[in-house]
């Protein structure tokens, strides 16, 4: 009897254990995505008590900037008509190192912020050193010549004259470090002497003289607190809802992020928008395809064709121009008026014509193109790779002898990447609280439904054998004398 009494309360604990297996599974599988999402809202916002404030505000991934510049073989021949010709030289590496100050929270759900930048040059990573000497078209000679083209000729044989007195040259030979970092020239004090709104460059003259130690404007973004739909979004740049370098409102928007995080909650639909105050322009990538980084599931984003596409091939893109050609962007607006260009590496993805006018180009996809891959729950970026290209249009003038014969190309100066990807214990802590943890318990609440299951349906397979079971004993022992019916 003591048997039968303890078999039925083990049915019983085993019935409620399968019911409070298979409750538990089912409310977790109803509640746990509304659960997930609410700790993303919660933890990806611009708010100091957010997980991934101390990520947005000291930047935990290593960059960095790999320059690859273009030393041209023939200047000679250059100046004679020939064909321009370069060999690619390095790359010379750097260590970018990001952080954020004079963080203010404003009243209207936007945070303000200066973001600094600085740069170690890493010798064991580079193929190259500071001191290795490359032959570039001297900037300030070829670019001051093309934008003194329509000039009175005066003007120019004044330029002739300046530039015969200095010892100015068509193209230079000077190293690396002078042409990052800047070098002294007598021709930027005759310039800002003579023509001061020519060239609003003071002291040396280096292509990222002004990155080094120095921040890219004043950002106010949208912190998502309390409008989460917005979060990330650039308010303001520098005070500015939109921009003035282009010729159309369309361009000069300012749109997307700042370039650090996006929204979550990603789908193949979604696009990456931000604002690169170096192009002074918005940017738009496309979703290219799924992937995985150390473990963890991306969305990879790439640049359209479109992106530097002529005003002809994409009309949107009407207002970056005067174009030359396809797949390059005018940034003389932006850049003092010199007639700069912006594009893929070695032209990629630009019309064919820009690549076979200079030999030693070969543009391809692999080496070439960009692309960012982001994790698409949390918008937070694993893995990136932004490489563009600078180039420079010259072409004789009349009147400016140290531009002989040279005829009209764009010719690349150099192209950089900037790479940076999640690692080390950052990576480490990201894969265990947004891929590995979420895994067990999307796992785990349906274990806990089919436990909770099999348990319930031993437990009324036990009952209902031990009630046959019983019938049948009780059939068995009738007392002595009793007839069966």
């Amino acid at each position: 009897m003591c048997s039968r009494v303890r078999a039925r309360w083990g049915v019983a604990a085993l019935g409620c254990t399968g019911l409070l297996c298979a409750v538990l599974g089912a409310v977790m599988i109803v509640t746990l995505p509304s659960i997930v999402k609410q700790q993303v809202y919660k933890n990806v916002r611009i708010d100091p008590s957010s997980l991934s404030f101390g990520m947005w505000k000291e930047i935990p991934v290593p960059f960095y900037l790999s320059i690859y510049f273009f030393d041209v073989i023939n200047p000679k021949e250059i100046l004679q008509g020939k064909k321009p010709e370069v060999q690619e030289r390095g790359p010379y590496v750097y260590r970018e190192f990001r952080h954020k100050s004079n963080i203010t929270f404003n009243g209207n759900d936007t945070v303000s912020f200066l973001e600094y930048r600085s740069f170690q040059f890493q010798p064991d990573r580079s193929s190259g050193s500071e001191s290795d000497y490359i032959v570039m078209p001297n900037i300030l000679v070829l670019g001051a010549s093309v934008m003194m083209e329509k000039k009175p000729m005066a003007l120019k044989l004044l330029m002739t004259l300046a530039f015969s007195t200095l010892g100015e040259r068509a193209f230079m030979n000077r190293t690396v470090a002078d042409i990052m970092w800047g070098y002294e020239d007598p021709l930027v004090n005759v310039i800002n002497k003579y023509f001061p709104s020519m060239f609003p460059v003071k002291g040396k003259f280096g292509l990222f003289a002004g990155l080094n130690n120095s921040d890219s404007g004043l950002f106010t973004v949208f912190t998502g607190v309390k409008d989460f739909s917005r979060v990330h979004l650039v308010d303001k740049w520098n005070g500015l809802s939109k921009v003035n370098f282009w010729h159309s409102d369309q361009c000069n928007m300012i749109n997307g992020t700042s370039g650090q995080m996006w929204a979550p909650f990603m789908t193949p639909e979604s696009s990456l928008e931000f604002y690169s105050p170096e192009a002074c322009r918005s940017m738009k990538l496309i979703y290219q395809e799924e992937g995985m980084f150390e473990g963890i599931p991306t969305f990879r984003f790439k640049a359209p064709s479109t992106l530097f596409a002529s005003g002809a091939d994409y009309p949107p893109n009407e207002g970056f121009c005067p174009c030359l050609k396809s797949g390059i962007q005018n940034i003389s607006t932006c850049r003092f008026n010199a007639p700069l260009f912006l594009s893929h590496p070695h032209f990629y993805n630009a019309d064919p014509v820009l690549a076979d006018a200079v030999l030693g180009l070969h543009p391809n996809e692999t080496e070439h193109s960009l692309f960012l891959d982001i994790h698409p729950l949390t918008g937070i970026p694993m893995n990136c790779s932004v490489k563009l290209q600078l180039s420079l249009y010259i072409k004789s003038i009349k009147g400016i002898g140290q531009t002989a014969q040279i005829e009209p190309v764009v010719l690349p100066l150099l192209w950089f990447e900037e790479r940076g990807a999640m690692e080390g214990e950052t990576l480490h802590t990201f894969y265990i609280q947004l891929v590995l943890l979420p895994k067990v318990l999307h796992y785990a609440q349906y274990v806990l439904l089919a436990l909770g299951c099999v348990l319930l349906f031993i437990s009324v397979v036990y009952q209902i054998r031990s009630q046959v079971g019983g019938g049948r004993s009780k059939a068995h022992c009738l007392p002595a004398g009793a007839k069966r019916s």
